[in-house]
């Protein structure tokens, strides 16, 4: 009976030590910023795409991880000759978390609330020349448009345009419901947020069983939680300065991509003294953008001298227009009448390239005379008074949403740069088609922006990840904000 036990207790022991080798089925991921809410279709936060693009919410498109865009809810589509409407085919069987089915009357919903006058959406720009959403059938929705729009896949696999249902709007912002590989589960707010995979979704299962997003906002806890593998997954590791240590450990894997995230100085242009482009230009060449790049981002960064990321085809190096230059500053002031310089305020975000950069920056400014007055925010009061209420002088952000130039033709948005030239060029550049022609508007567009001093450009956001060295299918770039988990998986 002894020699049954114990040939009974091995082999449970070696059933043990197997099940041991089968890789693990969930992950925890931090990221440097929670979320204000859980709509991604009613803010301008990225940091809620961070957290449920892809994995939680679809759209009829999606961007892959090198930024083309490819079918999503939307199995095909058909454009017409003159561009004016596009017909997509839903997918079949695609059902919301809850349950309920998701048809061409839930993407007409989504569309239709996105491009609404008391829309919140961020980027409600984007879907006005939408001029109807029709459903054709329950598996086949129109959209006609005012006039051709070569963007309009591209603006589809927004975040801000993913499907929502009409059943579950109403708490979407505690609790989001959408079609995507991963169920949300629960929101400790402070702490974390917590996914599980769904396991009727309509494509390809996830590896992953469950998914847990934690926040951690302080460098040097990121640093401490990683190195004692508290989390498996640091995406936008926000302490540069550690990245050599991670590379050196055999227990880490570190991904330094780039995104699309422009990283400028924004700058009121109808608070005086900035509505003065020679003010603007001073600020300009105030600016040392190396010294920032090495002092808050460690080297992590590429110079830019208009808002367009370095790494597409159609970017021009317009950085020699803006260089460091603090003489050349204060005669532009002296010009402006501002021989004295003056008074502003820098409002800085919590992210390290805003609260370490803004630093140097005014540090920089006061060189030439110009006194900033450093005020941290946290992002819901960012949002509240820069970005709604248009309540700044100075403020540091980057830019994570792809191609998004567009922004410059819209009066009203933050920094209020109000062009008509510009706006038309933007008009003409969204109806038109043909790729040689596009580029050559691309590059007046830069160069307008650049050469009225909009903003401080500053340098494209790299964007490090840290990870366990097992863990496969991450994103190593950032063309949208996200951390789409639904390729991630565990070596054994």
């Amino acid at each position: 009976m002894s020699n049954f036990k114990t040939l009974f207790l091995g082999a449970s022991a070696a059933a043990l030590l197997a099940g041991a080798a089968f890789a693990k089925s969930d992950i925890t991921v931090a990221l440097q910023l929670e979320p204000p809410h859980l709509d991604p279709t009613s803010a301008a936060a990225g940091a809620i795409d961070s957290v449920l693009y892809s994995n939680v919410f679809e759209g009829l498109t999606r961007f892959m991880a090198d930024g083309s865009v490819v079918a999503g809810l939307a199995k095909s589509w058909e454009i017409s000759d003159d561009g004016l409407s596009y017909t997509f085919k839903l997918r079949d069987g695609v059902t919301f978390h809850d349950g309920t089915a998701m048809d061409a009357e839930d993407v007409k919903f989504s569309l239709d609330r996105a491009r609404a006058e008391d829309s919140t959406n961020a980027q409600k720009a984007l879907y006005a020349g939408i001029t109807d959403v029709s459903v054709v059938d329950p598996m086949t929705v129109k959209l006609t448009l005012a006039e051709a729009n070569g963007s309009m896949l591209f603006n589809l696999a927004w975040g801000d345009a993913v499907i929502v249902a009409p059943e579950s709007i109403e708490n979407i912002k505690q609790m989001p419901i959408g079609t995507g590989a991963f169920k949300f589960v629960n929101w400790v707010q402070g702490d974390k947020i917590e996914l599980a995979r769904n396991d009727a979704y309509w494509g390809d299962a996830p590896a992953l069983e469950a998914a847990t997003f934690k926040f951690i906002s302080d460098p040097t806890a990121a640093f401490a939680a990683v190195m004692a593998q508290d989390v498996d997954v640091f995406a936008g590791f926000p302490a540069p300065e550690n990245l050599p240590q991670f590379e050196a450990d055999p227990r880490f894997q570190v991904l330094v991509g780039s995104s699309e995230g422009e990283t400028i100085l924004s700058t009121n242009n109808k608070m005086p003294p900035f509505d003065n482009v020679k003010v603007r230009q001073a600020v300009a060449h105030a600016i040392d953008r190396q010294a920032i790049i090495d002092g808050a981002m460690f080297g992590y960064g590429t110079p830019i001298g208009t808002h367009f990321a370095p790494h597409n085809p159609d970017y021009v190096d317009l950085t020699a227009g803006s260089m460091h230059d603090p003489a050349k500053a204060k005669a532009l002031l002296a010009e402006a009448g501002m021989a004295d310089g003056f008074e502003t305020t820098l409002h800085l975000p919590p992210p390290s390239y805003a609260r370490r950069g803004g630093e140097i920056i005014a540090a920089q400014l006061a060189e030439v005379g110009i006194k900033a007055e450093i005020i941290n925010v946290e992002w819901a009061q960012w949002l509240e008074t820069v970005f709604r209420g248009k309540d700044f002088g100075l403020t540091i952000v980057s830019h994570t949403e792809p191609f998004d130039i567009g922004i410059y033709a819209r009066p009203d948005y933050y920094f209020q740069y109000d062009n008509p030239e510009f706006q038309a060029l933007m008009t003409k550049l969204n109806a038109t088609a043909d790729p040689a022609m596009r580029s050559e508007m691309i590059a007046t567009a830069q160069t307008t922006i650049s050469q009225d001093y909009v903003n401080g450009y500053l340098f494209q956001l790299a964007f490090p990840t840290v990870a366990d060295a097992k863990v496969k299918g991450l994103w190593e770039n950032a063309p949208t904000q996200a951390t789409d988990l639904t390729g991630v998986s565990w070596s054994n």
